[in-house]
């Protein structure tokens, strides 16, 4: 049996256990840099193997959500600087997520109220924003209406990362995880059922569809090297309008493919297949992402494999036993409780975490939950 609890090493980076802190937007930076508070919040957390921070948005044009520390320009990097030192010097890790919504924003967060970018000009319907609304007030407010990239343009957006990926570097992060789920913009390049482009990255292939996922990984690898990146996906997710399509898993398998040989420290998968209803091809959605991680880890050889959504420590032991993952992701454990590793390994109980102070907010539900009291 793995020990879980023990080291384990990601593409040289030596991480003290292999318990993942899942990242989970809190939006609690007003103006939008991570300050002494997210600090705090990371380093409580340290004793994860490896944390990897809540989405930091590559650009002002790449936000969708209100109060989300970026990483774009000099005041930002200088305070997620104060998070990454802190983080290790409790002996921690921590990558930085860098994420772009794409079409998942709203005018009321872009530069002069412009519209939103995206693959396409399709509206995600029933997608929200944490944007202002018509009260002036911040809250959860429907996506606006995107307007497609231009092929050029998708050229500054892979630079956007790239310089990103720099300025994490810069800021003491150990690594980068480029967020590729969950609906956002690499997923609205991705799934056919949303991009309606007529350029080099139209839908027309899973060549095509995957050519914006790959430049940004090749941009990114170009200034800071393969071991320090990570690529976050989300197969038969259905986040922010996001449709099933024939071909879902050989892309993801293509993708897998393609990865193998840029050596990248990780594939971190979300598994929603709890959000998922039905069966499809007479197998569960939850079948068929253990099957795709089967796949996958032809492709990726050596490559590490990080599974989030639902878990337990159960089922981290039996999927890391059988080799079908590396390592386990916790997200919304890890809110509730900054030891969750200890509480892991002793069997000690869980707190319940707040989720009406999950969003915005100060303190409260955020840096103010006990460690456990052992009597």
């Amino acid at each position: 049996m793995t020990d879980l609890f023990a080291a384990y090493d990601l593409a040289g980076i030596s991480l003290n256990n292999r318990i993942v802190m899942a990242p989970m937007t809190r939006s609690r930076a007003p103006h939008d840099i991570a300050d002494e508070r997210i600090a705090l919040y990371y380093a409580q957390r340290g004793t994860a193997g490896l944390i990897i921070s809540e989405g930091t948005p590559v650009s002002r044009e790449g936000q969708g959500y209100l109060f989300n520390p970026g990483i774009f320009t000099p005041e930002q990097i200088a305070g997620w600087r104060l998070t990454t030192q802190s983080v290790h010097a409790v002996g921690g890790r921590i990558f930085a997520q860098l994420w772009h919504v794409g079409r998942v924003s709203h005018t009321s967060i872009q530069d002069g109220g412009k519209a939103p970018v995206s693959t396409t000009s399709l509206v995600a319907n029933g997608a929200t924003s944490f944007g202002y609304g018509e009260d002036d007030q911040p809250g959860f407010v429907q996506a606006s209406a995107p307007r497609p990239l231009e092929t050029d343009e998708v050229t500054r957006v892979v630079e956007d990362f790239a310089q990103a990926a720099a300025n994490a570097v810069e800021a003491g992060f150990d690594g980068v995880e480029i967020h590729a789920a969950n609906g956002y913009l690499f997923e609205q390049f991705m799934n056919p059922m949303v991009n309606d482009r007529t350029d080099r990255y139209s839908a027309i292939s899973i060549e095509n569809r995957l050519r914006f996922t790959l430049e940004v990984t090749d941009a990114i690898i170009a200034r800071i090297g393969a071991q320090r990146v990570g690529i976050r996906i989300s197969p038969y997710g259905q986040l922010f309008d996001m449709a099933h399509y024939d071909d879902m898993d050989e892309l993801y398998a293509t993708l897998a493919d393609a990865l193998g040989p840029r050596g990248i420290a990780y594939v971190h998968v979300m598994d929603q297949s709890g959000f998922t209803m039905g069966e499809t091809k007479g197998e569960s959605f939850a079948d068929r992402v253990d099957r795709l991680l089967k796949r996958m880890r032809q492709g990726l050889g050596p490559i590490a494999l990080i599974l989030a959504g639902g878990m337990t420590l159960e089922r981290a032991q039996r999927l890391i036993d059988t080799g079908l993952i590396d390592l386990a992701a916790f997200g919304q454990p890890f809110i509730g409780n900054p030891d969750l590793v200890a509480r892991l390994k002793h069997g000690w109980a869980l707190n319940v975490s707040d989720r009406a102070t999950y969003y915005g907010g100060g303190a409260n539900g955020f840096i103010d939950y006990p460690a456990y009291e052992v009597t």
